[in-house]
């Protein structure tokens, strides 16, 4: 639990409900399922061994009018404290 709550921390994580824009495409998202995972690293190029490291998934459902939550196009992402990728794609509107 200690590495989830600084990953949402360090990196700004919205919450569940939340809503987000692409700074790509414009386009509005809301946050429908956070959770914990593990996201696979190359192999540990001594011991041959597989490493692993914590990850937290967002899973975002693209907010359209006449369209009900969770029907409609959705995406996932997983993040970690190695990369950067939500402050470079996303704000976070509410």
């Amino acid at each position: 639990m200690q590495e989830y709550d600084e990953i949402v921390r360090k990196k700004g994580l919205p919450n569940v409900g939340q809503l987000v824009k692409s700074k790509k495409y414009h386009t509005i998202w809301r946050v429908m399922e956070k959770r914990e995972v593990w996201q696979p690293l190359e192999d540990d190029p001594a011991t041959k061994e597989p490493r692993w490291t914590y990850a937290i998934y967002l899973n975002y459902w693209r907010v359209q009018k006449d369209m009900e939550p969770g029907m409609g196009k959705t995406m996932g992402f997983l993040y970690t404290l190695d990369d950067n990728t939500f402050q470079e794609n996303w704000d976070i509107l509410s």
